[in-house]
This record gives C-alpha cells, structure tokens and sequence, in this order.
C-alpha cells in the first residue's frame, strides 16, 4: 500500500506538467473580448469562466486527459523504483520480458495495455468531434484583465503554493542526495558522485542524450504542428487514421515499442541481394543503433504536440487562412506565415514536451541502446538498481539542468505570445 500510495502521488506530479502546457498555450491564446462581453451582459466572474471560459478550454481539456491517462498507464521508470511490491501492467510486461524471456505472456500483457488506451482515445475523439469552439477570429479587441478578488486568489495561492513545495522538496533531495556520500546515512560533503559521473561514463551519456533529443525535439516538433494542420484544416481520405495512427505513438506502452524495435530492426532488410534497409538496433547496428533511438524519440513525442496543435487550431477561425489563400498565398505560405504564429503557444507546447520526453524517457529506449551510445535516464536506473544513489542523484541534477537550460532558450527562441494576445490592464 505504501509503494501505491508513493507512486500514485509521484506519477501526479510527474504527469500534470503535460495539462499545464497544453492549457497554458490555450489560454495565451483566448481572446478577452469574449469575457468582456459576458461581463457586459451582466455575467458574473464566476458564470463567465463557467459559461465562456471553461467551454473555449475543453479541446485542451480532453487532450490533456487522454495524454495524462497514456502517460500514466504507460509509466515504467515510475513503478519500478519506488513500486515496492505493487506491481502495474507496465512493470510487469518489462519483467516478464527482461526477466523472464516469456514473449507470450509480454504480448498477452501488451493487448491488455493497449485497450484501455485505444478506448480512452476513441471516446476523447468522440467527443472532440462533435465541438466546435472558437476563440480567435482575427480581429482580438480586448485586454487581459487580472484576477483581483482575494476569495479566488488566495485559495489558487495556497494550492499551487502546497504543489510548488512538493515538487521544491523533490528537487531539494536530488540536490542535497548528489552532494552527500549517502543521503540519509552518511550525509558529509563530497564532489565525488559529480566526478564519477563526469569522468566516466556520464559525459558520454550527457552528449549522446542531448543530441539525439535535439535532433528528435526539432523533427517532432513541426512534425505534430503539420499533422494537427491536415487532421483539423484539411479534408482527405484517411485523415481519421492519420490522427489515429500517430496518437498510437502514445498510446503504445514505450516497452512495447522499445522491444517491436529490437525485433524488427534487428536484422537488415533485403529485396534480393539489395539492402533496402540496414540494421538499426543491436549489436552493429548503422550509426551504434542511434536512428532507432530517433526513430523513438520522434514517435513517442509527435503525439502530445499533435494534440496541443488540434486544440489550438480548433480556437482559431478558419476564414483568416481562407483570407490567406483568397489574397493569393498557398497552402504552405499560410501554414508558415499565419497559423503558425497563431498557435505558437501550442508549437512551444510541443517542442518543450518533445524535449523533456525525449530526455527522460527510458521504458522505449532501454533495449535500444548500445555500448557506443548511452542514455542518461539508463545509467540513472543502472546505477539505482546498484544502490549507488549518490551518482544517481548527480546524473539528474544534471539532467534536469540540461532540460532547464534547453527549456529557457526554447522560450527565449520562440516566445510565448500570438497575435491574438492584449496587453494586461493596468488601470
């Protein structure tokens, strides 16, 4: 009960990040003219977010939760270090595999996983089918106004400040906890866990980790901007499966894909004597197995920006890009240079999503990797499993460092505003 009760609030905290930058782009991109119309009319605060708000944020809200559910019934790293004896489909599947080599009983596991994910997705598309909600029709009149009443600031103040001291304290143990010899047990000062890491296999795995998650970050990104474009602006055969097809990125546990990968990619591919595609995984394999890594990378991230980019484009009133192409711009001009900028919010979204998942991914990567290329999040489980945690807590700190740097020049790069944001009132 303990191991459940520890990963259920350890999940919470990993996975909402996911809500807050699929919302947070959303919101960005609200036009207040329309909740200074509802107040005009005599709506209150209240009814305003009730009746105007909440609506305009429901495409963001059932993506978020079909992302949030994937996530977690997908997690591994998770269930595997802080379980205890509560074992969960994932772990199970991973153990079974790894442990065991019973590949009947992993792909038993594997449709188990799968169904209740697919079902989630099928009743999230259900419903996101049938609303149509728009919010910026090019022509944004109003200004942000700010949140002033003390009866809804303060209670929003005391929750996320008791969320933000929960993940504080995370962070605050990883740091002290790569500073000690053992934390908990002998807590005296040292810099060796940092030199084990920097000196050893850890700077390899710092610039094999970075890079490939640059690579995939960049692709991913435009990537799920693309497809949320044809999915939502375009009408073609098969547009229903081009969404479905890449939300089964997600959906699909990382075990599950991790392992297709090694099997499928594990031999070259011939058409006679013609190498049609060379061997990818494995010992051998083309570039030490790192366009697998990639491929991986790029599939398990496009989803949440896909996501992110239907939510933002279901805002936006399809008679600008209409204007775009009456005026003479093509497809491609208008994609760039009008609803790209409209959903930059959502694109930034997808890019810092696509980042950080790539980097702290394990579950699909970890049968992928070779000795010539290295994972950070598997040395941290390698060296977990080994009960060093002091070079544990130095790989993340630096991780998480990575991230955060990576994170801000993103933000810094792009921006968070569209041209459909105001100035905040400050009258």
């Amino acid at each position: 009960m303990y191991g459940l009760n520890g990963m259920t609030i350890v999940m919470a905290m990993s996975f909402f990040p996911v809500v807050y930058l699929t919302l947070v782009g959303l919101m960005r991109g609200l036009d207040p003219a329309m909740e200074e119309a509802s107040a005009n009319l005599g709506g209150s605060k209240l009814r305003t977010f009730i009746r105007v708000t909440l609506p305009m944020l429901a495409p963001g809200i059932a993506s978020s939760f079909l992302l949030l559910f994937v996530e977690a019934i997908a997690d591994l790293g998770n269930p595997l270090t802080i379980g205890g004896d509560y074992v969960v489909l994932s772990a199970r599947l991973f153990i079974a595999i790894n442990g065991e080599y019973d590949l009947m009983a992993g792909a038993v596991l594997a449709v188990i996983l799968i169904v209740p994910s697919l079902g989630v997705y099928l009743v999230q598309k259900y419903f996101a089918d049938r609303a149509s909600v728009i919010s910026i029709t090019g022509k944004p009149t109003g200004s942000i106004t700010l949140v002033t009443d003390p009866r809804v600031r303060i209670p929003l103040l005391v929750i996320n400040g008791i969320l933000a001291g929960f993940i504080a304290l995370v962070y605050l143990t990883m740091l002290a906890g790569a500073f000690t010899r053992l934390l908990g047990i002998d807590n005296s000062f040292t810099l060796n866990n940092f030199s084990y890491v920097l000196s050893g296999l850890g700077s390899e795995a710092m610039l094999d980790t970075t890079r490939l998650s640059a690579i995939s970050t960049v692709v991913a990104g435009f990537l799920g901007m693309l497809i949320a474009f044809l999915v939502v602006r375009m009408k073609f055969t098969g547009k229903g499966l081009l969404d479905f097809g890449t939300m089964m990125g997600i959906a699909v546990p990382g075990t599950i894909f991790g392992i297709g990968y090694l099997l499928a990619f594990n031999d070259p591919v011939k058409v006679g004597e013609f190498v049609l595609l060379p061997k990818l995984t494995g010992g051998r394999a083309i570039l030490a197995g790192e366009i697998a890594i990639i491929m991986v990378f790029i599939i398990r991230s496009t989803p949440a920006g896909l996501r992110a980019g239907v939510a933002a484009l279901q805002q936006i009133d399809p008679a600008i890009e209409e204007a775009s192409v009456s005026l003479g711009a093509n497809r491609a001009t208008t994609f760039g240079r009008i609803t790209l900028p409209l959903i930059r919010p959502a694109f930034l979204s997808g890019l810092i999503y696509a980042f950080a998942r790539s980097m702290t991914t394990i579950s699909a990567v970890i049968f992928l990797t070779t000795p010539e290329t290295k994972i950070m999040t598997q040395q941290i489980y390698a060296e977990t499993d080994g009960g060093k945690f002091g070079n544990a807590f130095a790989y993340i700190v630096l991780l998480i460092g990575i991230v955060l740097l990576v994170i801000g020049m993103l933000q810094a790069l792009i921006g968070l505003a569209t041209g459909a944001e105001r100035r905040v009132k400050t009258e």
